[in-house]
C-alpha cells in the first residue's frame, strides 16, 4: 500500500486503495489545490526501473491527456516525482459495464443502444483526436452514478497518425478485432469491431466467442462467423442485430467506416427498430485465403502474454480462461488455419516429397525476384533516411538562426553517448504569449499552443494553463503546451428544458454557447418519449461558454419493477452501488446531523422495501456530521471548529477508525478528563466515529481512547486521540 506521507504531500492526500493488478496500483485521493477527490494510478515498485514499463505506462497518460469529453475518463496529470510515476484522473463513482451486465444478465435494447451512444461518441472524439483506444471492453467502461458511460484506461492506446501502426499489443481477445489478433494494421474500424461485441454481450448477456485458451478464442475470431444474437434474442429488433452485425465483420472494409456512422445508424434504431437501413457491403468474390501456421499462433501467444500485464484500470486480472497453455503443450494440430485476408504457407509445414505442392502455394524463387527485394530494401532504406534527415531539421531547426551549431552539438552528444540534460519547467501563467516564448526557449524548450480557454484570474492574452507543472524537470528540447486566455467568461443561468423535445432543448443548448451530452437510457412515468426529464447542471445553475449540458431524454413508461433496498447506516459509495445494481437512478444529498457519523445515510425518499418501476430516481441524504464537529485521527491531528454558546459543556467530534480495526470488531470509546476516564460506548460501531459526549463543566480538553476487544472483552490494542474539544452550549 502506498504511504500517503511519501507521495505527493503537498498536493495530493491518498485515502485509501480502490483497484490493484498488473503493472499498476489506483487509489482515490484529495487534490488540496482544486479541493475535489480524484483518482491517482500509481506504477508497483517493482516496474519503475524497467524502462519498458515506464514507456507503457506513459502511452496510455500521453494518449489520454488531450481528450476532454464527457464520455472519457479525463486525466488531469501526470508525472513522477521522487521515481513514482503516476497519473491524476478524473474519479468516477460507479461500476463498470462488465459489472453492471453481471448484475442484471443482460440489458434492455434501449438501455444498451443508450450506453453504446455514449461509449460511441466518446471514442468519435478520440479518433479525431487521433487515438485509438485498441482495448474497447466493458471492463473499461465505467457506468457513473448519474447514469453516464465514460470510456477508460486508454493503455493501449497509440497516435492514429504514426505510419507503423501494426500494433505489437493485443487488448482482451475476447473483444480484440481479428486484425489485431493477427498483429496486422488496426485503426478505427478495430474500436468499431470491439464495440460491436460489446454491444454484443450487453443484449446477450455472453460475448460471442469463448474458449479454454486465449489462441483458440483468437482463431475464432479470425475463422469463424458470428452468431447472430437474434438466436439468442429472438425478439431483438432486426435494426440493431444489423448493426452489431455489421461492426463485427471480419474485414474492416465491411465495417462502418467511422464511429460518427455508427452513431447515426445507432440514433435511427431507436425510431426505427425493424428498419432495413444498414447496408452491409458483399463480400470479395476475389478473397484469397490466408493460412496460418504455428509461428502465427506463437506470435498471437506471445503478444497476448504482453498484455497480461497491462490489465483495465478498474479489473484487476483478466479472466482464468484467457491464460495460455505452457510453451512445451504440443498444439493439437499442425494444419492450416485460415480466413478470408490473404494467403501465406510456411516451409516448415510441407515435407520434403511434396515439393510439388509448395510451389503450387508460392512464388517461384530467382533472379528476378531478388532483384525486386533489392530494388524494394533501397527504396526503405531511403525512405527512412529522409525521415530521419526531416526529424532532426524539425528538432534541431538546422535552417535556423544557430542551427549549424545545434547540429553540431547534437551529433557531439549522440557520439560521445552523453544522457539527455534535463530542465525545469518555468511558471507561464499570467505571461502573454510573447514572454512565455522567450522563457521557454532560453531554456531549451520548446512550446506548443492548445487553444484558448475563459478565466477569471488571468486577463486576456495571457498564459492561463500549462501542460506541464512549474518546477517539473524534463529532457531539454522537450514542448511544453500552454492555453491562452480569452478573459472571464459571462455566466450563463441554465433554463428549464423539462418535457421539451430533445431536438428544441438541443438547439436552445447549442444557441447560448454551450454543448450538448444526451443521455437516452432513463424511463419516465409523466415525460413523454422523446422529451426531456431533467437536465444536468440543473435548471437555475450557473455555467459558463463552452460548458457541457447533459440532456436526460425520457425513453417512456418502463414496465420492469424492482424492490427498494435498504441503505439507512451504510456508506455512501456502498449505498450508492447498491441502489445503482437496482436499477435505480441515485441522487445524493447532505446535511450535517448530530446523531449519524459522516457519509453514512441517514434517509432514502424511496421507502425500504417499496415496489418501483426500473430506473426510478431515489435521493438519499448523507451526513456531514455535526456541525461543529472535530475531525480527529489516531495522530492527533484534527480540523477546524468553532465554540458555541450555551449552558453544558459538550463534545462532537469525529474518531477515525483506528490502523488495525476490522469492520465487525468489538471496541469500547472513552473520554479522559482531569485523569477521570469515563466509557460512553461498548459493542460493534462503524468508523468514522461520531463522539457526542457531555464533559466536566468548565473543562475544555480531554482525549479519547478507542480499545479493540476479542471475544472475551479483553484489551488487544489501544488507540489515543489527543486534542478533544468541549464547548460551553
Amino acid at each position: 500500500m502506498l504511504n500517503a506521507g511519501d507521495f505527493l504531500q503537498n498536493r495530493y492526500e491518498i485515502i485509501n486503495c480502490i483497484g490493484s493488478g498488473g503493472m499498476a496500483d489506483v487509489f482515490r485521493a484529495r487534490d488540496h489545490k482544486l479541493n475535489r477527490f480524484v483518482a491517482i494510478k500509481v506504477l508497483k515498485a517493482e516496474f519503475r526501473s524497467d524502462k519498458e514499463f515506464v514507456s507503457k505506462f506513459r502511452v496510455e497518460a500521453q494518449a489520454a491527456a488531450g481528450l476532454a469529453h464527457p464520455n472519457i475518463v479525463n486525466v488531469y496529470d501526470v508525472g513522477d516525482e521522487n521515481g513514482i510515476y503516476f497519473i491524476v484522473m478524473e474519479l468516477v463513482e460507479g461500476i463498470t459495464l462488465k459489472t453492471y451486465i453481471l448484475s442484471k444478465g443482460k440489458l434492455s435494447v434501449r438501455e444498451a443502444t443508450g450506453i453504446s451512444l455514449q461509449v460511441a461518441s466518446g471514442l468519435e472524439a478520440a479518433h479525431n483526436n487521433g487515438i485509438i483506444h485498441r482495448d474497447v471492453k466493458p471492463q473499461n467502461i465505467i457506468i457513473s452514478t448519474d447514469g453516464t458511460a465514460k470510456v477508460a484506461d486508454f493503455g493501449i492506446a497509440r497516435a492514429a497518425s504514426s505510419d507503423t501502426i501494426n500494433s505489437n499489443v493485443m487488448g482482451s481477445v475476447h473483444y480484440s478485432a481479428p486484425e489485431q489478433s493477427r498483429g496486422g494494421f488496426s485503426d478505427a474500424k478495430s474500436d468499431i469491431y470491439s464495440l460491436g461485441i460489446t454491444m454484443y454481450e450487453m443484449l446477450t448477456g455472453r460475448v460471442p466467442f469463448d474458449g479454454d485458451s486465449t489462441v483458440e478464442v483468437a482463431l475464432k475470431h479470425l475463422q469463424e462467423e458470428i452468431i447472430s444474437p437474434r438466436e439468442l434474442v429472438p425478439d431483438l429488433p432486426r435494426a440493431i442485430e444489423q448493426i452489431i452485425l455489421k461492426c463485427t465483420q471480419k474485414s474492416p472494409d465491411r465495417r462502418y467506416q467511422s464511429m460518427s456512422l455508427l452513431i447515426r445508424d445507432l440514433k435511427e434504431s431507436l425510431v426505427n427498430p425493424n428498419g432495413d437501413f444498414v447496408r452491409i457491403a458483399p463480400e470479395n468474390p476475389k478473397g484469397a485465403t490466408h493460412m496460418y501456421s504455428r509461428k502465427d499462433l506463437e506470435e498471437i501467444n506471445r503478444r497476448s502474454q504482453e498484455m497480461d500485464t497491462w490489465p483495465g484500470l478498474f479489473e484487476g486480472s483478466y479472466d482464468s480462461r484467457m491464460n495460455y497453455p505452457p510453451e512445451d503443450e504440443p498444439l493439437e494440430d499442425d494444419g492450416y488455419y485460415r480466413n478470408d485476408q490473404a494467403e501465406y504457407e510456411p516451409d516448415d509445414l510441407v515435407p520434403e516429397e511434396e515439393g510439388s505442392r509448395r510451389r503450387s502455394g508460392r512464388r517461384e524463387k530467382g533472379s528476378s525476384s531478388e532483384k525486386v527485394v533489392v530494388v524494394i530494401s533501397i527504396l526503405v532504406a531511403c525512405a527512412i533516411g529522409g525521415l530521419i534527415l526531416y526529424l532532426i531539421i524539425h528538432t534541431f531547426d538546422v535552417f535556423g538562426p544557430g542551427g549549424s551549431a545545434k547540429m553540431t552539438e547534437a551529433a557531439g552528444n549522440v557520439q560521445a553517448g552523453s544522457v539527455s540534460e534535463t530542465v525545469t519547467v518555468p511558471d507561464l501563467r499570467g505571461k502573454t504569449e510573447h514572454e512565455a516564448q522567450a522563457l521557454l526557449k532560453d531554456r531549451g524548450l520548446g512550446y506548443k499552443y492548445l487553444g484558448e480557454t475563459s478565466s477569471n484570474e488571468y486577463a486576456s492574452g495571457q498564459i492561463a494553463e500549462q501542460d506541464t507543472d512549474p518546477g517539473t524537470m524534463v529532457e531539454k528540447n522537450s514542448r511544453i503546451g500552454y492555453t491562452l486566455s480569452i478573459g472571464s467568461a459571462e455566466a450563463i443561468t441554465v433554463p428549464d428544458l423539462t418535457n421539451k423535445t430533445q431536438s428544441d432543448a438541443e438547439q436552445a443548448v447549442t444557441s447560448m454557447g454551450l454543448l450538448v451530452s444526451v443521455d437516452n437510457t432513463r424511463y419516465s412515468d409523466t415525460v413523454e418519449s422523446g422529451h426531456v426529464i431533467t437536465t444536468n447542471p440543473g435548471a437555475g445553475s450557473t455555467v459558463h461558454e463552452g460548458d457541457t449540458i447533459s440532456l436526460y431524454i425520457s425513453q417512456g413508461q418502463d414496465t420492469q419493477s424492482v424492490k427498494v433496498p435498504d441503505t439507512q447506516g451504510k456508506y455512501k459509495d456502498d449505498a450508492v452501488t447498491i441502489l445503482s445494481n437496482s436499477g435505480l437512478y441515485v441522487y445524493v444529498a447532505s446535511e450535517p446531523s448530530e446523531t449519524v457519523a459522516q457519509n453514512l445515510v441517514i434517509r432514502q425518499d424511496l421507502a425500504p422495501g417499496s415496489t418501483v418501476k426500473t430506473g426510478s430516481s431515489i435521493t438519499i441524504t448523507v451526513s456531514t456530521g455535526p456541525e461543529n464537529a472535530v475531525v480527529l485521527n489516531p495522530d492527533g491531528g484534527n480540523g477546524d471548529s468553532s465554540q458555541t454558546a450555551g449552558g453544558t459543556w459538550m463534545c462532537y467530534s469525529q474518531l477515525q477508525a483506528p490502523s488495525d480495526y476490522t469492520e465487525g470488531s468489538t471496541v469500547r470509546v472513552s473520554v479522559v478528563q482531569n485523569d477521570t476516564e469515563k466509557t460512553v460506548f461498548e459493542g460493534v460501531t462503524s468508523f468514522p466515529y461520531l463522539l457526542n459526549v457531555e464533559g466536566i463543566p468548565g473543562v475544555s480538553t480531554g482525549t479519547a481512547y478507542v480499545y479493540l476487544l476479542d471475544a472475551s472483552g479483553n484489551t488487544q490494542s489501544t488507540t489515543r486521540y489527543d486534542g478533544i474539544q468541549f464547548y460551553e452550549q
